[in-house]
């Protein structure tokens, strides 16, 4: 069993390079019990949801996971993410745990498991951790991205990983805004009627937008999000930006925890879970920025 004393070094499940892209994973079997941390990646577009739906035959991120690492482990694998995104909404960097109930290696956990998914799900690093480590409790916090591109035709290489809007866009007063919603604040006119949570309030720790060349991106950080908590913050920045509504009708509409003065909600393509952050005391290895359309790495 793997402890904060003596766990070691993420590093160590990677044990040599061949080359800048080509990785030597350990072969090692870990002992079984052991938990085990993962970053999936995923095109949210295929799927209904991260959550597995046992009562519904639709696809869901969860369930495809869980299959290949039954196929790799023999047995059933029941897995626990930091964040349960929507459908259609991406993930670059989702963090999981489970508890490898066979003892396998590191390389089965990675490379056998993804010989197992559809090719819109990736696991990129799998590695042993404490038995304290929990994939949602331990996090935190969460930085979900949202990219637009603002152009005046749809692009078409593009389409379902970003959300198209061809209206010209302020970015100073998008900003100006989105600076009102940092620190804590209960967020009721950002919260879906469906959402579930027992409290609506969160604290964001930076929400800002910038421009990369045709793509504008919208960055936001907290240590939890409500049910449609981005798109729909977004919805209503792009109306600012747009000059259809004020800065002071954004505070009005944060100040009032009422969904229906909101703006509409933002598509799910543009939306991604980009990072979760945990104590460094756990050795997580550090995720790049992301996604690859806009930083180009993975």
């Amino acid at each position: 069993m793997v402890t904060p004393g003596n766990r070691q070094r993420p590093e160590s499940c990677y044990f040599g390079l061949r080359g800048r892209k080509s990785l030597r994973l350990s072969t090692q079997p870990i002992a079984a019990g052991t938990r085990v941390a993962a970053r999936i990646e995923y095109h949210g577009g295929h799927y209904h949801g991260w959550q597995a739906q046992p009562n519904h035959s639709v696809p869901t991120i969860q369930e495809s996971l869980e299959q290949a690492l039954a196929l790799v482990a023999g047995v059933p694998v029941i897995t626990t993410c930091a964040g349960r995104t929507d459908t259609g909404v991406h993930g670059f960097s989702q963090i999981v745990h489970f508890d490898d109930p066979v003892g396998r290696s590191i390389k089965a956990w990675v490379m056998g498991v993804n010989r197992h998914l559809p090719e819109t799900i990736r696991v990129h690093w799998a590695l042993p951790t404490s038995s304290v480590f929990h994939a949602r409790f331990s996090a935190i916090a969460r930085h979900y991205r949202y990219i637009l591109c603002n152009t005046p035709i749809e692009p078409a290489a593009l389409h379902g990983l970003v959300t198209w809007y061809r209206h010209s866009l302020d970015l100073a007063v998008m900003n100006d805004a989105a600076r009102r919603l940092v620190g804590e604040h209960d967020f009721s006119a950002f919260r879906a009627a469906s959402c579930q949570a027992n409290s609506p309030h969160r604290f964001v720790s930076d929400c800002h937008v910038h421009r990369r060349g045709d793509l504008v991106i919208v960055d936001i950080t907290a240590n939890g999000f409500l049910h449609h908590m981005v798109r729909n913050i977004v919805g209503s920045l792009l109306v600012v930006g747009t000059a259809t509504r004020s800065v002071a009708w954004f505070d009005q509409i944060l100040a009032s925890r009422d969904r229906t003065l909101a703006a509409e909600t933002a598509p799910p393509d543009g939306l991604y879970l980009a990072r979760v952050d945990y104590p460094k005391s756990f050795g997580l290895p550090q995720t790049p920025e992301g996604p690859a359309v806009v930083s180009g790495r993975l």
